[in-house]
């Protein structure tokens, strides 16, 4: 047996007041292999040892500072009050970064995705929260959270300001650079062509995920860590279910054990 290879990497989920899915993020972590802990801003400065320390971030879900401002807006001024450039170090520093639905809104709102370019996550065409079961077909060799991941997951949304915009040389990076990490599709994994309820935000090009230039940090809308078991799938039986998210944090905890 290698040494040190069945270690746990030390990873934290980072959240605000009104965050609500640090509980479900911390058991996806743990049951990955990592050994995650959960951090709100309002622990800081006193826990910003436990940031400096992490191997891997997840920004949880929810609804920070009840999307005052528009969602995500004052989590993102908060973190850079409260953490400066830590996050885009941690990134420089090689720690993979997953945001996931309100923490992905405020890594586009801080402009750690796309990266520099103009980006924005607005209402949902429907225009109503959606609240279900979606499909999701990886589509990024690049991402360090979606290698090998071949076969659809499947993933529940809920969110209302769900839907990725931007300019078309926007998109045409994106698409260059194989940055789009997950697009929405239907049940067989072929695409969802903008169509509702697949694509269940009206994001361009059924985008529900992207990732940065250096393939480490990952921002997406619905929420992996809530399927990583087959208990959390929608038969709630635990019998074999497809689409488990678990293999996109085991990439991540995999990666930041052997980095």
């Amino acid at each position: 047996m290698e040494r040190g290879k069945f270690v746990r990497p030390s990873a934290v989920v980072l959240g605000a007041p009104g965050t609500n899915r640090h509980e479900d993020a911390v058991f996806a972590l743990n049951t990955a292999g990592a050994d995650a802990s959960y951090v709100n801003l309002l622990d800081l400065p006193e826990r910003s040892g436990a940031l400096e320390a992490a191997a891997l971030i997840v920004v949880a879900g929810g609804f920070s500072y009840a999307d005052a401002l528009g969602s995500g807006r004052v989590f993102a001024m908060e973190i850079d009050h409260r953490l400066g450039d830590l996050l885009r170090r941690k990134v420089t520093e090689g720690t993979p970064v997953i945001g996931i639905c309100n923490g992905f809104q405020m890594l586009v709102r801080s402009g750690l995705l796309p990266g520099g370019a103009p980006a924005a996550l607005q209402h949902n065409d429907c225009g109503h929260f959606e609240c279900r079961w979606v499909t999701l077909a990886p589509s990024s060799r690049h991402c360090i959270w979606t290698r090998g991941l071949d076969a659809p997951l499947r993933c529940p949304v809920a969110h209302g300001e769900g839907k990725f915009s931007c300019p078309p040389e926007t998109l045409a990076v994106l698409r260059a650079n194989d940055r789009i990490a997950f697009r929405y599709a239907r049940e067989d994994g072929s695409a969802a062509d903008g169509k509702y309820p697949e694509n269940p935000n009206g994001s361009v090009d059924d985008i529900a995920g992207i990732c940065d230039d250096s393939g480490l940090v990952l921002g997406m809308m619905p929420h992996p860590e809530n399927h990583v078991t087959a208990r959390q799938g929608r038969s709630f039986t635990g019998a074999a279910a497809p689409g488990l998210a678990l293999p996109l944090f085991r990439n991540g905890v995999e990666f930041a054990r052997k980095n």
